[in-house]
C-alpha cells in the first residue's frame, strides 16, 4: 500500500535531525573515488534553489552529486555554458559534492550549442551526458527512420571521442525513439560504448515492457554507461482512463529484487541519477515557486536516497 504523504511526513518530521547526522557520513563515502555508482539527483526539482543553495542540499543529506540540467529552461543555459557550468561546478565542489553526469537536449552533432557544451564538460572533467530524445518519422517506415537515425549516433560518438566523453541516450517510454528499448540496440549494435550509449532507465522500461524488460536489459547492457532511477503505478483517472502516476521508490510497479540482480549480474557501473517527478508541490516539474517548502522536499529526497543505498547494501554493491 502506498503510503499517505501526511503519514510519511510525520513520521519522518520526528527523524530528521538523525537523517541529517547520518548524511555528511554517506556523502563521503559516496565521493570515494573508487565509488562505482554514485548517487546524484535529477536537479530539476531543484531549479528553484542558487547553485549553492542546491549543494548545501545535496551535501547535507549525502548525494554524491548533482545531475544538472543543461537544456533550455535549465540550471545552465545552453547559449551561458561556459560561463555558468563552472560556477555551479564550484559550489558543488566547494560543498563536497560532485557531477559526473548532465542532462542535456543535444540531439544534432551540428547544432551551435553542441561543441561548446562538449567541451566546457571536458575541460571539467564531467564524463557523461544525457543526450536529447529522437523522433520517428510516421511518414517513412522504421527501418527508414533507423538508418537516418544511425548517421547521427554515429556523428555523435566520433565528436564524444573528440572531447573524451560519453553520451546517452534515455529508453523513455512512449512513440520517440527508445520507447521500444530494442530500437536503441539497432543504433548502437555498431557503436563503442565508451563515447555513446545508454542511460537505463528501468521505471520507463517496465511501463513499455510489463514483464518483457529483463530482455531488453540484456539486449543494452554492454551500451549501458548511466541508469536513472524512479517508481510508478498505473491508476485510473475520474474519466476511467488508465494513467501513469510517479511514486517514491519502493511504492509503485516496478520490480527492484529482478532489477538488481540483473544489474550486479551483468555488471552495469557509472553514475546514477534519482528522479523525483511525483508530487513535490511543482517543484517536479521545474517550477520556481513550488508550493511545497525546501524541507519538506528534502524529506522526499532522503526518503528515496536511503531506498536506493538499501538496495545497493542488499545486493552487494
Amino acid at each position: 500500500m502506498i503510503q499517505s504523504r501526511r503519514n510519511f511526513i510525520k513520521k519522518s518530521a520526528a527523524g530528521a535531525a538523525a537523517l541529517g547526522m547520518a548524511g555528511p557520513v554517506l556523502a563521503g563515502e559516496m565521493l570515494n573515488p573508487e565509488t562505482k555508482r554514485p548517487i546524484h539527483v535529477f536537479t530539476k526539482c531543484l531549479q528553484f534553489l542558487s547553485y549553492e543553495e542546491i549543494a548545501e542540499v545535496l551535501a547535507k543529506h549525502g548525494f554524491a552529486g548533482a545531475d544538472l540540467t543543461v537544456r533550455p529552461g535549465g540550471q545552465v543555459l545552453p547559449e551561458n555554458v561556459e560561463r555558468d557550468l563552472p560556477k555551479v561546478l564550484k559550489a558543488l565542489r566547494n560543498a563536497g559534492v560532485d557531477s559526473f553526469m548532465v542532462t542535456t537536449s543535444l540531439n544534432n552533432p551540428d547544432d551551435a550549442f553542441t561543441r561548446p557544451i562538449l567541451k566546457t564538460m571536458a575541460d571539467l572533467g564531467i564524463r557523461y551526458y544525457r543526450t536529447g530524445y529522437l523522433d520517428y518519422d510516421h511518414s517513412k517506415s522504421i527501418p527508414e527512420n533507423l538508418e537516418k537515425h544511425k548517421i547521427t549516433f554515429e556523428k555523435l560518438e566520433k565528436l564524444n571521442r573528440e572531447y573524451g566523453v560519453t553520451g546517452n541516450y534515455q529508453n523513455h517510454s512512449g512513440r520517440r525513439v527508445g520507447g521500444p528499448v530494442w530500437d536503441l540496440y539497432e543504433l548502437l549494435k555498431d557503436r563503442n560504448p565508451e563515447f555513446i550509449g545508454v542511460q537505463y532507465d528501468i521505471r520507463h522500461a517496465t511501463v513499455e515492457g510489463g514483464v518483457s524488460w529483463p530482455l531488453g536489459l540484456r539486449l543494452l547492457a554492454p551500451w549501458i554507461r548511466t541508469t536513472d532511477i524512479k517508481d510508478f503505478i498505473w491508476e485510473k483517472n475520474e474519466k476511467g482512463e488508465w494513467k501513469i502516476k510517479n511514486v517514491p521508490l519502493g511504492e509503485g510497479m516496478v520490480d527492484f529484487k529482478t532489477y538488481f540482480e540483473l544489474y550486479k549480474n551483468l555488471e552495469i557501473e557509472g553514475p546514477v541519477s534519482i528522479h523525483y517527478e511525483y508530487d513535490l508541490g511543482g517543484a517536479e516539474h521545474g517550477s520556481q515557486n513550488p508550493e511545497m517548502p525546501l524541507d519538506e522536499i528534502s524529506l522526499w529526497l532522503i526518503k528515496d536516497l536511503y531506498f536506493l543505498e538499501n538496495q545497493f547494501r542488499q545486493f552487494n554493491l
